[in-house]
């Protein structure tokens, strides 16, 4: 049904963009590489005959009209930035996949009821201010002008500096939000980024639905002392509390089976290797698909955290950067999913999400949900992140039957 080898082809072109020296890619958002790969996607929106704009947040889209242009319009997508040094798959299939259902729809003359639009949203990582999701907050009218000000990058550039950097004006990013009853589903491919379809030997899956990640940022204050001339008695070791809360969280995740607790970013003062660290900072990315289970485990990690850095004479902080709800997906759109599985001869297999994605943040404003792709070995935000051709193909088609179910074909 779709071209497959046009789809490789398109996401083989992408990933040269922000190419790095390690073999990943890096597309941070508000960048020139961000902006080079939207321009890249723009070319294959025109020639798949699409209208293409970008609204106030940076959202790239592209249209194609159905029989009634008053109809709510089905939308599907994901993102092109990238986390550091990140793979190939992870958001470009999703885009590039909506292009090519679109462009097959186009080539074969096919109609719909209801318009189509493909979206590029803007900043799906978050990698680069630590607040992830910018341009579907902004689309599903999420997206404040204090989270603008208040999230800044390495450097203290803010969102709102770098949107204007860009040429985008933060004051207008409200323009953004589309109203109640415009869009009548959102469906989005992406990598699984885990190993369920490889052990089940599948090429696609539906997703049930999204669980919610919580990030906190942990900053702890202890004594910096000479790592010769301090007994360990009197240590007041920053990072030695840190290490103990690190082990809480992983012991706290683990129990429930479900959660996930992961430290991905770590930094210390003064740094020396003679010097007992007085200042740490690290992060805490809290996930379940149960919001109750999360939250419990979150507690139970912050109370059993503020006794361990009370009998260390440690000062803790705790800043919250993110909160999100897990997103269930509709019965409308898992429902067309599993009818496009059949139709292409795929057993369909539900399964959650455990990453989070653009369409949570859509969850409120339209029926949402998400066709799984296999990734090898369950690989993802890696260089070595990878799904078969074959696998691509598979779910771009998957993607073109549940986009014709929902968008009245025929």
């Amino acid at each position: 049904m779709i071209d497959g080898e046009r789809l490789w082809r398109r996401l083989s072109d992408l990933g040269e963009i922000g190419r790095q020296r390690e073999g990943g890619v890096t597309r941070l958002s508000f960048t020139d590489e961000e902006r080079a790969a939207k321009d890249r996607v723009a070319s294959y929106m025109d020639e798949a005959g699409l209208s293409v704009r970008e609204d106030a947040a940076g959202n790239l889209f592209g249209r194609r009209e159905g029989r009634n242009a008053d109809l709510p319009s089905v939308l599907v997508g994901s993102h092109v930035d990238s986390v550091y040094n990140g793979g190939d798959f992870d958001g470009p299939l999703g885009v590039l996949g909506g292009v090519e259902v679109l462009q097959t729809m186009q080539e074969r003359g096919v109609e719909t009821d209801h318009p189509i639009e493909v979206v590029a949203f803007t900043d799906e990582e978050g990698a680069r201010f630590s607040f992830g999701m910018i341009g579907s907050r902004a689309l599903a009218g999420r997206l404040t002008s204090e989270d603008l000000a208040k999230y800044e990058d390495r450097d203290g550039v803010s969102i709102a500096e770098a949107m204007r950097t860009y040429g985008l004006d933060p004051e207008r990013v409200g323009e953004a939000a589309r109203p109640e009853g415009s869009v009548k589903a959102y469906v989005e491919l992406h990598i699984e980024q885990g190993r369920v379809l490889e052990n089940e030997g599948l090429p696609a899956g539906l997703v049930t639905g999204i669980a919610g990640p919580v990030w906190l940022r942990f900053s702890l204050e202890g004594e910096t002392g000479h790592a010769g001339a301090t007994p360990m008695s009197l240590r007041h070791d920053s990072l030695a509390a840190a290490s103990e809360i690190m082990s809480l969280i992983e012991a706290e995740a683990s129990a429930t089976g479900t959660s996930v607790g992961t430290v991905g970013q770590l930094s210390l003062e003064p740094g020396g290797i003679n010097i007992i660290p007085g200042h740490v900072e690290f992060s805490l990315d809290l996930r379940d698909i149960d919001q109750g289970v999360r939250d419990r485990v979150e507690g139970r990690i912050l109370d059993e955290a503020v006794e361990i850095c009370r009998r260390r004479g440690v000062e803790m902080g705790v800043e919250t950067l993110q909160r999100l709800a897990p997103a269930p997906c509709s019965e409308l759109v898992m429902d067309a999913i599993g009818r496009a599985c059949e139709r292409f001869g795929i057993r369909p297999h539900a399964l959650p999400s455990g990453a989070g994605h653009d369409g949570m943040q859509l969850a409120g404003l339209c029926p949402m949900g998400m066709i799984f792709v296999r990734s090898r070995a369950g690989v993802s935000h890696s260089p070595e992140e990878w799904s078969t051709k074959k696998d691509c193909a598979a779910g771009c088609n998957v993607l073109y039957w549940t986009v014709l179910d929902l968008a009245g074909g025929g």
